[in-house]
């Protein structure tokens, strides 16, 4: 369910979602794409700051993930950068999953866009949103730690 270090780069991430939500499982899905979006891929043109897992039939998508294409690889074809794309996940994870998402009130949030053994990999979240008190407790942890880093620096 994690992503191993080894063979891994990274593509894109969304760091956006660790401040908005509570992350409290990952899941790996293999994702169904087109010829163009793996070239764009790895020309690093990927973004997941706008996309969200949306749950259908019994089966999970990608939206509004942002992948620009190149000019030289999508002459022939009409490429759509923010088209849905499947998400391949086995079928007992995608139960656990709609069980959550329906039942219990999480929310599937993409976190990392990855290279694995060749092939792209989605780490999707399954997440609970923060209030806005939770959000403003980050933000003053986060400035008393570089507060105290530097204060000792000068120590």
């Amino acid at each position: 369910m994690t992503k191993s270090n080894d063979s891994s780069r990274l593509i894109a991430e969304n760091r956006r979602a660790r401040f908005d939500y509570f992350i409290e499982e990952r899941y790996e899905a293999g994702l169904a794409l087109e010829g163009w979006e793996v070239k764009a891929m790895r020309a690093g043109r990927a973004q997941l700051s706008e996309a969200y897992v949306y749950l259908r039939g019994g089966e999970a998508f990608l939206i509004g993930a942002h992948l620009s294409p190149l000019r030289s690889t999508s002459t022939h074809v009409t490429a759509d950068p923010v088209r849905t794309r499947k998400l391949l996940l086995n079928y007992s994870e995608l139960q656990g999953l709609i069980g959550a998402v329906e039942r219990r009130g999480y929310t599937l949030v993409p976190l990392e866009l990855y290279w694995k053994n060749g092939r792209a990999k989605l780490q999707v979240g399954l997440a609970k949103g923060k209030k806005q008190h939770d959000k403003r407790a980050v933000q003053k942890d986060r400035d008393w730690q570089r507060d105290k880093a530097r204060l000792l620096r000068r120590g």
